[in-house]
């Protein structure tokens, strides 16, 4: 998917709502469990129920990885079926991954062209040679770890190196990178008063934005220091959407919290455009 296709899908929809599919046997409806492939089915599932309300799908790869190979038959069904009946959706590997070299290639292969999802989330720790092998792939997107959300990030993130916090020298130094223009890069919703500061090193990329609802970040201050005149924003719910129910109405339910995010940012963008 081009950063255009997915831009009108925003200004379609009038959301910029990314489901996160954490899918995990211990939290889905029990009644699932009977099911040959309970991840599949419960996925499948909210997909169904929420697919008109966002623009893409985050599956996190340590959900189906800790299953082993049925987990993993159950990614593959997952994208699979996205690919195949919403096409239009965006879906981003959240994989978190970063070697050298041959092995970044390798993984980029794993889910550019073998899974086929449009992105994939990447640790930036090891450097260039680490990113570069997956902006190689055209019309995919590499997203990069540069602010998180979770209490850590102050152990490394924003410490200062000669006088610049760490998570601006990421950002700073990926614009060299060949084929930059394909990265997007991941800024946590708890951090959304970095964002003035984010915003004036990457003024147009794209940000993926975990941590509003079951984490506590605000959507509106993510938006009034975020946005861009294309939106620019990938806002993630996972836990607060897919698992709002674990009864047998937990599509529907899924699709009522779907529908209060849309909503909120289609009053959002109306508002700002």
């Amino acid at each position: 998917m081009t950063t255009q296709e997915l831009i009108t899908q925003i200004r379609k929809k009038q959301s910029f709502l990314v489901v996160g599919l954490d899918t995990d046997l211990d939290k889905i409806p029990k009644h699932l469990l009977e099911e040959e492939d309970p991840i599949f089915a419960f996925n499948k599932a909210i997909i169904d129920a929420t697919h008109d309300l966002c623009v893409g799908y985050k599956p996190n790869i340590a959900f189906y990885e800790a299953y082993g190979i049925k987990g993993w038959k159950s990614l593959e069904k997952t994208i699979h079926y996205l690919n195949d009946n919403y096409p239009e959706q965006f879906t981003i590997a959240d994989a978190k991954r970063g070697d050298i070299g041959n092995t970044s290639t390798r993984y980029a292969k794993a889910f550019f062209e073998s899974l086929n999802f449009d992105s994939v989330t990447i640790a930036p720790y090891m450097g260039r040679d680490s990113v570069e092998p997956f902006l190689d792939f055209e019309d995919k997107h590499t997203i990069v770890l540069a602010l998180t959300s979770n209490k850590g990030a102050f152990d490394f993130q924003t410490q200062l190196v000669d006088g610049t916090e760490l998570y601006k020298k990421v950002l700073e130094t990926s614009k060299t990178y060949k084929n930059s223009d394909r990265l997007m890069y991941v800024v946590g919703a708890t951090k959304a008063t970095y964002l003035t500061d984010i915003r004036a090193i990457i003024p147009e990329a794209f940000l993926l934005v975990p941590g509003v609802g079951a984490q506590g970040g605000s959507l509106s201050e993510v938006c009034t220091y975020g946005m861009t005149k294309d939106v620019g924003l990938l806002v993630n719910s996972s836990r607060g959407i897919i698992y709002k129910s674990q009864g047998e109405d937990f599509a529907s339910a899924a699709r009522g919290a779907a529908k209060d995010m849309q909503k909120a940012m289609q009053e959002i963008l109306q508002a700002a455009f």
